[in-house]
């Protein structure tokens, strides 16, 4: 064997190894990191959305009612400690549009599907 082979084998394993080193390396960062990482996600989706509802001019307040009611009519034994705006679907026009928002409980979990109909929001769907 040349040295240049012996010189080119040994640059081969260690690209190899600092490959498998570097896998290694962010697959541990990646799960020390995991669950703040998805939760900063989430927040900011949730902070964004409620910037969307916010310049749109619709009403959280009146949102919120029309989702509590709904959950209240459909599953009136069921207790839920946070309520979340997490999807706003504001399409041209008032009758299409939707918000959708997550109640949050020791028994689960709840999403209200609300439809706008003219300056008011109905419960259209609660899962």
């Amino acid at each position: 064997m040349t040295v240049l082979e012996i010189v080119l084998i040994v640059i081969g394993a260690l690209l190899i190894l600092f490959f498998v080193g570097g896998l290694l390396a962010v697959r541990v960062r990646g799960r020390r990191q995991g669950a703040t990482f998805y939760e900063h996600l989430k927040e900011a989706d949730q902070a964004l959305q409620q910037a969307r509802a916010l310049d749109r001019g619709w009403d959280r307040e009146t949102m919120e009612s029309a989702a509590r009611t709904a959950i209240g009519d459909a599953r009136p034994d069921w207790g839920y400690d946070q309520l979340h705006l997490v999807l706003v679907d504001d399409r041209p026009g008032v009758e299409e549009d939707r918000a959708h928002f997550m109640a949050i409980g020791p028994d689960g979990e709840s999403r209200v599907i609300l439809a706008r109909q003219g300056d008011s929001w109905v419960a259209e769907r609660v899962e």
